[in-house]
């Protein structure tokens, strides 16, 4: 009787140190965290679109960027499936979910500051819903394919 509960406390033992080890071997850890929006730009709006993207989209990004709120950012066109479905994905990279809730704030504030109040940020919206709709968003943490150093 006795040896088997020894035995047990030494497999315990073993596996608890073994355990750090073994989550230091995994071949791949997690990245950085990727704000999605999928959009579907209207019919025969697409430059209309495109020159708010290379606009007003672009100039609070490299703000965001250059204060540190955002690592990247970029836009990509996609065939539409069906005509409710995306057209383009904004994609915008934070270090981790920590620091996008943490500067999400500041980063509203840098907003209102480039655009000149909310009253503004409003009619922008306001303005692009006639050429283009919010499908949907979602966040995604980028998976690593290497060992964490």
């Amino acid at each position: 009787m006795m040896r088997r509960v020894a035995s047990a406390l030494v497999a315990a033992c073993v596996l608890l140190f073994a355990l750090p080890l073994l989550a230091q071997s995994k071949p791949y850890h997690d990245g950085s965290v990727w704000e999605m929006q999928c959009i579907h730009v209207k019919g025969g709006m697409e430059d209309r679109y495109s020159r708010y993207l290379a606009g007003d989209w672009k100039k609070e990004q490299d703000a965001m960027k250059k204060a540190g709120y955002v690592l990247s950012y970029i836009a990509i066109r996609t065939e539409a499936h069906n005509p409710t479905d995306c057209n383009v994905i904004l994609m915008t990279e934070y270090k981790d979910l920590a620091t996008m809730e943490a500067n999400a704030d500041k980063a509203e504030e840098l907003s209102q500051d480039l655009f000149g109040g909310m009253p503004r940020i409003e009619a922008g919206y306001t303005d692009r819903s006639a050429y283009r709709d919010i499908i949907g968003s979602r966040l995604a943490r980028e998976i690593v394919l290497e060992p964490k150093k």
